[in-house]
């Protein structure tokens, strides 16, 4: 199994159990207990859990999202594909404001030779963009959340107040035709709505796994949506559902 692949294992498991041993760990990914007890070490340094003596406990409730740095390193191809698909959307000389979140880190890295106007809502986007030669960088107030980097909070939405946006491109922790767009934040929230309220039309970028599934955030209802970029995995009813809400849906 590898590196990322375990990780991934052992977070979903010490997710879902509260608490593992070493041991059972060691069993359910076919590693020895030293790779195991390594992996641990790694995902207590990206708070993700906390070991103990001959095990690890979880720090993250059902409802909390995952730390970045692990989010960053997971669907690497799914996430190239659908920010190819979102480049592709935006036309040369709109101004576009890309929301946080790794999808739309990717995103930021298939704009830097276009010619756009974009303000990024994360301080990972603003690094990915600051040398773009032919973008035109716009950097909002607000206070930066550890690790996400995500730009929240009063300066933040009176930046998006202030502006007028052809494109919004926002992330999202889950998707669901019936409960909307939804995050884990309710600062991230409020922030996504100043971004909908600012914007022409609103790009939802999405993996599968988001859609059909609900954050304890309201941000806004699915037919606020003009698209939807997801990837070829979505469940067909989850697909049929938004379109009946007159959201064009991209699988790729």
């Amino acid at each position: 199994m590898a590196s990322m692949e375990r990780l991934r294992r052992i977070t979903g498991a010490v997710r879902e159990s509260g608490q593992l041993s070493v041991a059972e760990l060691a069993a359910l990914t076919g590693a020895s207990e030293m790779t195991v007890r390594r992996d641990l070490e790694v995902l207590a340094e990206q708070g993700v859990l906390e070991r103990f003596r001959g095990g690890a406990r979880s720090l993250l409730l059902r409802g909390e999202e995952p730390p970045f740095a692990l989010r960053t390193q997971e669907g690497g191809d799914i996430k190239h594909r659908i920010a190819v698909e979102v480049a592709s959307l935006l036309a040369d000389g709109e101004s576009v404001v890309l929301d946080s979140g790794t999808t739309c880190l990717a995103v930021a890295g298939e704009l830097q030779d276009r010619r756009l106007t974009v303000m990024p809502l994360s301080l990972h986007a603003a690094n990915a963009l600051v040398t773009a030669p032919r973008l035109t960088l716009l950097l909002p107030g607000g206070r930066p959340r550890p690790g996400e980097l995500a730009l929240t909070g009063p300066l933040t939405e009176a930046s998006l107040a202030a502006l007028r946006f052809d494109t919004a491109v926002l992330g999202c922790c889950g998707l669901d035709p019936a409960d909307g767009l939804t995050a884990y934040d309710l600062a991230d929230a409020a922030v996504k709505r100043a971004a909908i309220a600012s914007s022409r039309r609103v790009i939802a970028v999405a993996d599968a796994a988001k859609l059909g599934r609900t954050a304890l955030a309201f941000v806004a209802p699915a037919s606020a949506l003009h698209a939807v970029v997801t990837d070829d995995r979505a469940p067909a009813s989850a697909v049929e559902a938004l379109t009946g809400q007159g959201v064009a849906v991209r699988a790729v």
